[in-house]
This record gives C-alpha cells, structure tokens and sequence, in this order.
C-alpha cells in the first residue's frame, strides 16, 4: 500500500500519477507537503514537469479535449480526496478513452460531475459578486471561496478590466492574481494587506451601501429569497454588508511581495 506526497501543484499530482501508472502500484492516498503522517509507505517523487506533460497530451490523444480538461478542472475543485478518484478516472481513460467521461452511472464520474457544477456555479457567483476598491491607481479586492476558482476568474477580470491593474486575493488559497493593463499571472501570497482606502474610495463605498439600503423595498423583505440569490458566505468580503472599519480590522500585518509581471503571461 502506497501514499504519494506531492507539492500540492497539477503537474506535482501528474507526475505522482504518472509514477503509480509506470509501477502498477496504486495509491491509496495523495498528502501534500504540510499534511498528516501516513501509516502507509510513503513515495515522494520530484515534481517532473516533463512527465507531467507527456501525460497531460496522452489524455487528450487517448481519451478527448473535453476528458483532458475535465482532469484539469477537476483538480481545482475541492472534493474531498480529489486525487485519488482523478486517478481512477485517468487510469480508466487510458484504457477506455472518452467513454468514462460519459459514464455518469460510474459513482467515481459521478462525484467529479457534481464537484464540477458546484465549482462552476461558485465561479458564476463570484463573477457577479467580488468588490474591488480603488487604492492608489490599482483595484483591489479578496474572495474567500471553496473551490479554487482563481485561475478561471483571472482571465475574465484580465479581459473585462484590460486597461486596469488589479490585485485580487483568495484567502483560502493563498494566492493572488495580479493584473497590469491585460498582462496577468497568478502568484503564492501567504500574507496579503489591501491596505487603508483614501478618502475618494471611502465616499464611493458609502454610496454604494446607501445604494443598497435604499433600492430596497422594506415592506417586501424576504431575508429567504435574497439569501438564495446571495448566499451569506459571501457577504463578509462584499462592499455593502461591511463597514470601512471592518474591512481593515482584519488586515494582517505584512504585505504582498510586489513581484514584476512577464508581458503576456496568463
């Protein structure tokens, strides 16, 4: 009985997957860097991006496009022990090609479908919900989702706002997408400060939430249909339901590192 331990990246997981494939040794389970002692033995082979890749192009020529995007989408979700039913789906569409990825009878299949429609309505929610405030030139603004929706959200704010530069941090993550005028990539950001808004950012912010509270019709509140339409869990990081005061009470203490963008990347 064998455990992968990996760096928590998607070519780490492909490489892992690749090694259990070469040696026929299935895992019974995938642990990262800063998780629990296993009593199984324990490989951890080097991240190969290589590997990785060689594996990532086999699924398409094997399975389909839409099989290997399902692998890739799949591992952003945040289903519980992700890696070991994408490896059975990996394994099977090696051997079966597409076929498994239309196979929703197969409770494997079955659970990654349902974590993908999760994922995919918690991205369509937040393209609608995330609040970014001006400081100093830049908008800036946090999520704090289940699924880690950032890398598709970047290139939708990176083509919407392509003549902005922005900042957008997923506390759950940690990690940030940093946008300048179109050009964007994701970077690690264990602590991340918005920092204090100025007076022009605080006044817009105010009559946003005086727009909110007056648009609405007191006599036909209905806490249960808006909550349906706006779930609470995303209402801490929202403009509208918390106060300037708030907002930086719960900054942390150091800022993001300012890391230089490459021209084109995303």
């Amino acid at each position: 009985m064998i455990a992968y331990r990996y760096d928590g990246t998607f070519a780490g997981f492909l490489t892992c997957a690749w090694d259990a494939l070469e040696r026929r040794a299935d895992p019974v389970a995938f642990l990262l860097p800063d998780g629990a002692a296993s009593l199984w033995e324990v490989w951890e082979p080097a991240t190969d991006r290589e590997k990785a890749r060689k594996l990532y192009a086999g699924l398409k020529r094997r399975a389909s496009p839409a099989f290997q995007k399902l692998i890739a989408r799949g591992f952003l979700t945040c289903l519980p022990e992700k890696e070991l039913a994408l490896f059975t789906l990996i394994r099977r569409g090696l051997q079966e090609g597409d076929r498994v990825r239309l196979d929703l009878s197969d409770p494997v299949m079955a659970r990654v479908n349902l974590a993908l429609v999760k994922m995919w309505t918690e991205w369509d929610h937040l393209k609608g919900f995330i609040r970014f405030s001006d400081l100093d030139g830049v908008l800036v603004g946090e999520i704090e989702p289940k699924n880690r929706v950032l890398p598709l959200l970047a290139g939708h704010f990176a083509a919407r706002y392509s003549g902005e530069r922005m900042v957008l941090y997923d506390r759950t993550h940690h990690e940030a997408f940093v946008c300048d005028r179109g050009s964007w990539k994701l970077i690690p950001a264990e602590d991340f400060r918005m920092g204090p808004a100025g007076e022009t950012e605080r006044s817009y912010r105010a009559m946003w939430r005086k727009y909110y509270q007056t648009i609405a019709i007191q006599g036909r509140t209905n806490p249960k249909c808006q909550s349906t339409h706006l779930p609470k869990r995303y209402r801490h990081v929202m403009t509208e339901f918390i106060t300037d005061q708030e907002m930086e009470a719960a900054l942390p203490e150091r800022p993001v590192p300012a890391r230089s963008l490459e021209e084109g990347d995303g």
